[in-house]
Formats: C-alpha cells, sequence, structure tokens
C-alpha cells in the first residue's frame, strides 16, 4: 500500500493518489476525470475559452427566443399576432453576464458581482437568465466561496433573496426563476465554502505537525547537548587518569628501559592531546546553555536511594520505594547516568501527572541487561492521549538508545510504566 500526497502552491487544488490493493486511484476512471479537471481548472486560457463559449451560447439563446407583438388591424380587416424579436437589452445583459468571466483569476469580486447583478437585472427586465448566465453565475459565486470569507459570498445572494421576498413588477412573472438561482447559487456557494474549510483544515493540519516536528526536533537536540555535557565529565575523568597514570609508571619505575619510558610519556602526551580536544569541542554545550559547570561528579546507580528518598518527600509522603534484584555489579559510569536519569525523569513524570500515587522503582541485574522500571498505581494517560507523546519520554529514549537500549512506555487502569532495559557489557565491567 502507498500514499503519495502532492499539494502546489497557488489556488491549486490538492491532488492525492492512493494505491489499495494494487489499484491506483490515478489510474481509475474516476481518477482520471479528476485528474483532468484540476489540470483543465489550472489552464491559463480557461477563463477566456469559457467566457467565449458561454457568451455564444447566451446570444444564440437570446437570439432564438420569439415573443409575442401587439395584435394589428390590417386592410383587409383581419386581426393578426405580429412577431417581435429580442431586444437589444436582452444581448446586452447576456454578455455582461458572461464576458466579465475573462478576468475571474485576477478580478474575482467585482467578476462576481458584476455577473450577479446583471442576472438580476436580468430578471427585473422580465427575462429569464440564459443557461450560459446561470453557468456563469454559479461558477463565480462557487469561486468567491472559494477562495473568500463567508460574509462575501452571501452578499451575492441578495438581489435574488430580495427579489424573491419582494416580487416587485416583471419578477413577479418569474418567481420560480428567481428561486431556482437563488438555490443553485446557494448550493454553489456552499460547496465552495466546504472546499475552502477543508483546504484551510489541512494547512492548519500540516503547520501544526510541522510545529509539533519542530519542537520535538528542538528537544532532542536539547536533551542530546546535556547528555553531551553529562559525558564529557565523565570521559574527561577516565582520560586525564589515564594521562596520570602513564607519567606515574614512567616517573616511578625504576630501572625502565627508555623505549619503555618513551612510550609511557607518548600515551600520556595524546591523553592530554585528547583531552584538550574534547574540552574545546564540547565546552561549548555549556556556554550554549548558559550554566555554570558542575562541580559535584555525575551521579550513579548508588545515588539512587538519595534520589528516592527525595522522591518520597516531596509526594508528601507517598510510598516511593526501591526494588533491587539480581546481583548487584558496579557498572560503567556512562551506563549508571544513563539509569539514574531515566529513573529521575519518570518519578518527575510520576508527581506531574500522578500526584499521591504509589510509585516502585526496579532495577533487576539480569547476565546480560540491566532492567529499570519506574511504575505508578495513578490514572494513566487520559483516553486518546498517546502515551509515547512528551519532551520527557523523547529524553529517556535519547539517553536509552546512546547506550544501546530501548524504552517501553505502558499506560493502563493498573498505572503508568516505564521500563528501560539497558545492554552489559561485561568484559568492559569495572
Amino acid at each position: 500500500m502507498g500514499d503519495t500526497t502532492a499539494q502546489p502552491s497557488g489556488d491549486a487544488t490538492v491532488t492525492r493518489t492512493e494505491e489499495n490493493g494494487g489499484v491506483s486511484l490515478a489510474t481509475s476512471p474516476l481518477g482520471r476525470a479528476l485528474a483532468a479537471g484540476q489540470r483543465l481548472s489550472r489552464a491559463a486560457e480557461l477563463p477566456v475559452t469559457a467566457a467565449v463559449v458561454l457568451s455564444l451560447l447566451a446570444l444564440l439563446q437570446v437570439g432564438s427566443t420569439v415573443s409575442s407583438g401587439p395584435v394589428e388591424l390590417y386592410p383587409g380587416g383581419e386581426l393578426a399576432l405580429t412577431e417581435e424579436g429580442p431586444s437589444p437589452l436582452a444581448f446586452v445583459l447576456a454578455l455582461m453576464c458572461t464576458v466579465p468571466l475573462v478576468w475571474v483569476r485576477t478580478r474575482r469580486m467585482p467578476v462576481a458581482a458584476v455577473v450577479t447583478y446583471a442576472s438580476a437585472l436580468t430578471l427585473a427586465a422580465g427575462h429569464v437568465p440564459t443557461a450560459g448566465a446561470t453557468v456563469a453565475l454559479l461558477a463565480v459565486v462557487y469561486l468567491v466561496a472559494r477562495h473568500r470569507v463567508l460574509r462575501d459570498w452571501l452578499l451575492l445572494l441578495l438581489p435574488f433573496a430580495f427579489f424573491l421576498a419582494f416580487p416587485l413588477g416583471a419578477v413577479g412573472d418569474n418567481e420560480d426563476a428567481v428561486a431556482g438561482l437563488l438555490m443553485l447559487t446557494a448550493v454553489a456557494g456552499a460547496i465552495g465554502n466546504t472546499a475552502r474549510s477543508r483546504t484551510e483544515a489541512a494547512e492548519r493540519r500540516e503547520s501544526e505537525e510541522y510545529l509539533a516536528g519542530s519542537l520535538l526536533e528542538h528537544a532532542a537536540r536539547g536533551e542530546r547537548a546535556r547528555i553531551a555535557r553529562e559525558l564529557h565529565d565523565v570521559v574527561a575523568h577516565h582520560i586525564s587518569m589515564i594521562s596520570i597514570q602513564a607519567e606515574t609508571a614512567r616517573l616511578a619505575t625504576p630501572g625502565m628501559p627508555a623505549e619503555g619510558a618513551k612510550q609511557l610519556y607518548a600515551i600520556g602526551e595524546t591523553a592530554r592531546e585528547a583531552l584538550s580536544e574534547m574540552r574545546r569541542l564540547l565546552g561549548v554545550l555549556r556556554e550554549d546553555a548558559e550554566t555554570l559547570p558542575m562541580r559535584a561528579p555525575q551521579p550513579g546507580l548508588d545515588d539512587l536511594a538519595d534520589l528516592v528518598d527525595g522522591a518520597r518527600e516531596t509526594a508528601s509522603g507517598a510510598s516511593t520505594r526501591l526494588i533491587v534484584t539480581g546481583h548487584v555489579i558496579p557498572l560503567e559510569p556512562g551506563l549508571e547516568l544513563t539509569a539514574y536519569r531515566i529513573v529521575q525523569e519518570a518519578l518527575t513524570n510520576s508527581r506531574r501527572h500522578a500526584p499521591g500515587a504509589a510509585v516502585d522503582v526496579e532495577l533487576d541485574y539480569a547476565e546480560t541487561s540491566l532492567q529499570v522500571r519506574v511504575r505508578d498505581n495513578g490514572p494513566g494517560v487520559a483516553p486518546g492521549a498517546e502515551a509515547t507523546d512528551g519532551h520527557g519520554l523523547l529524553g529517556m529514549r535519547e539517553r536509552a538508545a546512546m547506550v544501546g537500549g530501548v524504552i517501553r512506555v505502558e499506560s493502563g487502569k493498573s498505572g503508568f510504566l516505564v521500563e528501560a532495559t539497558l545492554p552489559l557489557d561485561r568484559a568492559s565491567t569495572p
């Protein structure tokens, strides 16, 4: 199943091609007809062509009408009816109803006003608008409703509504025509207004999706910057230890061969260069965040007890437990920092969305992974909401992905659950 959407700029209509079961809408008769209609509506010469065709049809229809003239007494004394052709006014009104279509794309509202009130004058003169004039009227009302606000196209219905309410003069003989035109123009305007509302809704939805995507991207970048700042401290500590240990081994080992001392010196120098380069590259993250450097070491799993105690005090005595299972072993600082931040963010979410709920924080040391679970017995996510929304969950996913782990989120009647699976590398475990 595929889905391809194209939205040309300007007044072009949104076109959509959908494939379902191997049958493409674009290849169906209806799809081809819609595509042909859209191409025709965008043709540059369409207004001129429509004006010429409708004008000729209107003139032919006016020219074919014949009305009965007055009774005349011929020399033979017999009475006879004369026939008179259409008046010049009928031809002029027919052209006024159709010729302005030439400028409908550049002067939409003035053209609609001319066509509408020319049709009204046709009724006032005792004539019924021609088929060509009627088509032109419906077209301009639709276009005004399609591209302008509601009141603009409703103004075009006023002459016909007035004539229907007050059938004065010659209009009284054409009440059915007035009612028909009012109904047709109202339907054309309603169709155009519906199309405009759908287009605006689609554009608004697209803007909202773009804004939401931008906010999520911004949040992800911010979270990655925070992760980089924290890991900067962890990695900088290890690189500093490499440099110190290499220098200590070189100076404190008696009788070391000159080549060995040279290699240890090179190790220390390389570590110092790496540390300087990393500080140059990652130090800018602190400046962008406009935060002061942290003097305390980055937290680890040994600090979870204090974190849980703080959460319990903040929640006014609500039950918050730390449950540890499995064989506890020291882990890499980066992995411990990731687990700590996930628990911290999950506890923050529980306090914010389920105040007073009991929370269990579980650490399960398995053979190949560390399972981190934070579960509360609150109401969970509101019906219809997505459990994956929110910048906090996005940050947790970013941190888990950094160490090769995954985050699972569940929400139901039993509460909200955040579960992280963080793989362990036993070979590099301290």
